[in-house]
């Protein structure tokens, strides 16, 4: 099984999907990116170029289509949240088969949207940690020194997971299968809200928000914990901010990137998201709805 050959399919080859699509090449599995008509003819003519401290300089070949016309074992949906219907309509559900279909996107409603387009046993979450970036069609910048990747799928059949797993943590990330998608899931919400949230509204970057924002992202962290807590997840608060403070000062979230590009915010599938939680739980979160309210007013 370790040395399966597979044929994935990466939907959306951006900063995330290009470096697992390229890292999936290079150790030896087919891969078909789907993008549009000139990412995909720029990927079939030079490959996907990746820069990397951690895996090195390389360019890797790659097929590329508008849309799946094949069956897969897998397919990687890297695109964001706020692109994900428009992406979709690239994977025909009766082209995707018995495929693994395997969200790489923020946020926790999207499982559930995705197993009611495909087979539910099929829908394969997946968080990863890692700072990634498409600087132009094909080039990817891999800046962070660690790719960490969590799979998780509760009704899927766990040699797919296996599978799917091991050829992951070969081509170069570590990664590992969880037991429980909410625990997964949510652990990534937990850190990624109040960092997302505070960074955006203050168009700072986390060194600055951690300290001149300290407070509300005390209170932020408080709010996202007690929300996971009460979804069935583990929630660790005190070692949220740990973490914070030891990332470098001028560590910018990715929500911060896109309003700096102009580009729309996935404040809906993580700020959203987590009020609908917390009012489906009778969480109280005020520090939370506030900052989503001066986000959405402020155009975001």
């Amino acid at each position: 099984m370790a040395n399966e050959r597979l044929t994935v399919a990466v939907l959306g080859p951006g900063g995330i999907g290009g470096l697992l699509a390229g890292l999936l090449a290079r150790a030896g599995h087919r891969v078909i990116c789907l993008a549009g008509d000139e990412t995909a003819d720029a990927l079939r003519t030079g490959g996907i170029r990746v820069r990397s401290g951690q895996f090195g300089d390389f360019t890797a070949p790659v097929e590329a289509d508008t849309e799946l016309r094949e069956p897969v074992d897998a397919c990687l949906v890297t695109v964001k949240h706020t692109a994900l219907d428009a992406a979709l309509t690239r994977v025909p559900p009766g082209v995707l088969g018995d495929a693994l279909l395997v969200p790489f996107l923020n946020g926790v409603e999207h499982p559930a949207l995705l197993r009611a387009r495909h087979r539910p046993d099929r829908v394969a979450p997946a968080v990863i940690r890692v700072e990634s970036t498409r600087l132009a069609p094909g080039l990817i910048e891999h800046g962070s020194p660690f790719t960490e990747i969590d799979l998780a799928g509760d009704p899927v059949p766990r040699p797919l997971l296996d599978t799917l797993a091991t050829a992951l943590g070969a081509a170069g990330p570590v990664t590992r299968v969880c037991e429980d998608e909410t625990s997964a899931l949510w652990a990534k919400m937990s850190f990624l809200a109040p960092f997302a949230l505070l960074t955006t509204r203050y168009e700072l970057p986390l060194g600055d928000v951690r300290t001149r924002h300290r407070e509300e992202l005390t209170a932020l962290v408080a709010e996202t914990a007690a929300v996971a807590t009460a979804c069935g997840a583990p929630a660790d608060p005190a070692g949220a901010l740990a973490r914070y403070d030891a990332f470098p000062p001028g560590t910018k979230s990715s929500m911060q990137r896109d309003a700096e590009a102009g580009r729309p915010l996935e404040l809906d599938a993580i700020g959203g998201a987590l009020l609908r939680a917390a009012e489906r739980h009778g969480v109280p979160v005020p520090v939370t709805a506030r900052l989503v309210r001066e986000l959405r007013d402020s155009g975001h």
